[in-house]
């Protein structure tokens, strides 16, 4: 089954970074929006940041200033800097095509926790 593969979480305490990876099974240089997800335990899944082909980005509000994101349509990745963790944090991210959606990957699981 083609879905985007998600990795680089882990276990971290609150303060610290992390930087999500997200690659696509094919090209996303005709996707418009590519995004980020997350998922807490118990809710839906829902976008927190996205970014155009255009390089603009646009962010839930409780993750504005902490986290951004990127794309490399050259190496069909999209990438999620993850700054000043917070336990509310915890969740399992996931990447996608908000506009566009394809299958979900099995998503990658950051934990914030002193």
């Amino acid at each position: 089954q083609v879905q985007p593969v998600e990795s680089g979480g882990g276990l971290v305490q609150p303060g610290e970074s992390l930087r999500l990876s997200c690659i696509f099974p094919g090209s996303i240089r005709n996707i418009a929006v590519m995004g980020w997800y997350r998922q807490l335990p118990g809710k839906q899944r829902e976008v927190i940041a996205s970014v155009d082909n255009g390089g603009s980005t646009a962010y839930k509000d409780f993750v504005k200033g902490r986290f951004a994101i990127s794309r490399n349509n050259a190496e069909n990745t999209v990438t999620l800097q993850m700054s000043n963790l917070k336990p509310e944090d915890t969740a399992v991210y996931y990447c996608n095509a908000p506009l566009r959606l394809m299958n979900w990957g099995q998503g990658t699981q950051v934990t914030v926790s002193s």
